[in-house]
């Protein structure tokens, strides 16, 4: 397929579908407080899917993602430590789950008709890049296109549909990836208490990528230790504690300045706002909680005069370098010295379709 676009291919009724990996810009992880955040697609790494019309209904399983056959108990207990228990095949039953039942409670008639789903991968496992979402968003739009619903179901509420079949497995996480995901390219979102209340969704609204200066991703090939991510934040913030609500609104506020920071190109003001977002998550979580490893990607590159702040929560970094080329290599010298991979960004325009668009809110 196609490296920069989401594509349908109709060979024998044969749809196939891309979803990126994405970067939390600014924002995060204010998402799951009723904050702001901007993200964009990360063209780097991706997820496909694959439907073929068939007899019966199957979810094939990957042939490496889904592995069942083993040369050892040895191999096999490698494999769990490093990968864990579990592939994407849950993640395609979960979606054609809650694709069903949304449909049904929303009298959406679906024609008969069985199909075959396969699925492949590039998005390196716990990066924080939502490799999971990236499989349930690229299965959905083969959904929609088998289905011939995708005029029916409103692209604001996709996300949620992805969201509730992560759900459906315990996989605890906010609306923000699969928002960057189903859109593509670069997007504001509000998730303001009043708007998820009375829509269900946030407020997205997609930017222009040329608005971005060059960026580069820094992540770990064996991420070892990714703290516990999250931690007693959620509860904290529950329980009315101030200083995670303070800090949660000013990572919300980040994001907010960082939509007039970007449309006015003001990238020494972005570079801020970038290490004062990781600060405020550093002050919330503690570095116990955020992990060593992860603490030392964003070191790594403050040290080179970088900007730096965690992508998502943990296990890659997202890197601006204001000081342009030189300064690049000073990071790229850096990273190889500390044992880290670091690769310039590769940005992925609007995902959405002429009929994606007609069904967005005005």
């Amino acid at each position: 397929m196609d490296q920069k676009n989401s594509i349908e291919v109709s060979v024998s009724g044969v749809i196939e579908h891309k979803a990126y990996a994405r970067v939390g810009l600014l924002g995060n992880p204010s998402d799951v407080y009723f904050g702001k955040t901007i993200s964009f697609s990360l063209g780097n790494f991706w997820a496909s899917v694959r439907l073929e019309p068939s007899t019966h209904l199957v979810v094939k399983p990957h042939p490496t993602h889904d592995l069942v056959q083993f040369s050892s108990l040895d191999h096999l207990v490698n494999r769990l430590q490093s990968e864990g228990y579990y592939g994407g095949v849950r993640l395609l039953m979960a979606i054609c789950k809650v694709f069903y039942k949304h449909c049904k409670d929303n009298n959406i008639n679906l024609q008969p008709g069985n199909f075959t789903l396969s699925y492949d991968t590039n998005i390196p496992r716990q990066t924080g890049l939502s490799g999971s979402s990236a499989i349930v968003c690229a299965a959905l739009s083969c959904l929609l296109d088998f289905y011939k619903v995708r005029h029916l179901i409103k692209v604001e509420v996709r996300p949620n549909l992805i969201l509730s079949a992560e759900q459906e497995l315990g996989i605890v996480a906010g609306l923000q990836d699969r928002v960057a995901q189903v859109y593509g390219g670069l997007v504001h979102m509000d998730f303001s208490k009043e708007n998820m209340d009375k829509l269900g969704h946030g407020i997205y609204t997609p930017m222009d990528i040329s608005l971005l200066p060059p960026l580069h991703l820094i992540y770990a090939e064996n991420p070892s230790d990714s703290g516990k991510v999250h931690s007693t934040v959620r509860q904290r913030w529950l329980n009315g504690d101030e200083l995670i609500i303070s800090s949660m609104a000013e990572v919300a506020n980040i994001a907010a300045e960082g939509r007039r920071v970007l449309l006015e190109k003001d990238y020494q003001k972005l570079a801020g706002l970038m290490n004062h977002n990781f600060d405020l998550r550093r002050r919330m979580f503690g570095d116990e909680c955020l992990g060593a490893l992860n603490i030392e990607m964003v070191e790594v590159a403050r040290r080179a005069g970088a900007a730096s702040k965690f992508t998502g929560s943990g296990g890659a970094v997202v890197v601006f370098c204001p000081d342009g080329p030189s300064q690049v290599k000073l990071l790229e010298d850096a990273c190889k010295k500390a044992g880290f991979i670091i690769q310039p960004i590769q940005l992925v325009p609007s995902l959405l379709s002429e009929v994606d668009i007609k069904t967005l809110s005005n």
